[in-house]
């Protein structure tokens, strides 16, 4: 099975063209409903009278974020704003590490890691643990001892994500979200100092 992908964009746009990107980015969307594989889309700015506007975007899979990337309407859809966009940079996440972004839309540096993904364990666990407790007992009253196990288990799963993708999990997230957006420290050493660019020492959140 392949990983969904997101994409965030953050474009810098002319500060006259605010209601022209409004309703550019309601077509994009509009565009992107119902293609196949599409996820969800989204657009804030930091601030009201920020200048930079986060787009954010996902598809079930690669093949069809390429469709739509590679598409005549995606074409002719970008080439609209064309002469109100000052720069643009574009950044992918792939599989559940497109949750984790400290903040999807935040104001932050190109490039900036996901959590360790110990600390994304963590976040998923505090979530799933009691889902799955709850699920289980749901299933268990509803559904005969009878059934095989794995029908059980299948039922549980079925009850169980849905909520964890959709609510708990993005709910977990936000509720983590200055532990794992925490910078990461370097070890020091025996005596006290950091190690420099060039040691071998590694680094914890």
């Amino acid at each position: 099975m392949s990983d969904s992908v997101t994409v965030q964009i953050t474009r810098e746009v002319e500060p006259a063209a605010e209601s022209k990107v409004e309703r550019w980015v309601a077509r994009g969307q509009a565009l992107l409903t119902g293609r196949e594989g599409y996820m969800g889309s989204g657009w804030v700015r930091a601030r009201a009278d920020s200048h930079t506007w986060h787009m954010l975007y996902r598809f079930a899979d690669h093949a069809s974020m390429r469709q739509w990337e590679e598409s005549a309407e995606r074409r002719a859809w970008a080439a609209e704003l064309a002469d109100f966009v000052h720069s643009e940079r574009a950044e992918r996440r792939t599989g559940i590490e497109g949750w984790f972004d400290a903040e999807p839309f935040a104001e932050q540096a190109p490039g900036d890691p996901a959590p360790p993904r110990w600390k994304q364990m963590i976040v998923i666990f505090t979530g799933f643990f009691p889902m799955s407790y709850l699920g289980n007992l749901a299933v268990g009253a509803l559904v005969p001892h009878t059934w095989p196990l794995i029908l059980r288990v299948l039922l549980t799963i079925m009850l169980v994500m849905p909520f964890m993708v959709y609510f708990i999990l993005p709910w977990t997230t936000r509720l983590y979200q200055p532990w794992l957006a925490r910078p990461r420290r370097a070890r020091s050493n025996s005596d006290g100092s950091d190690r420099g660019a060039g040691g071998t020492g590694s680094a914890h959140g």
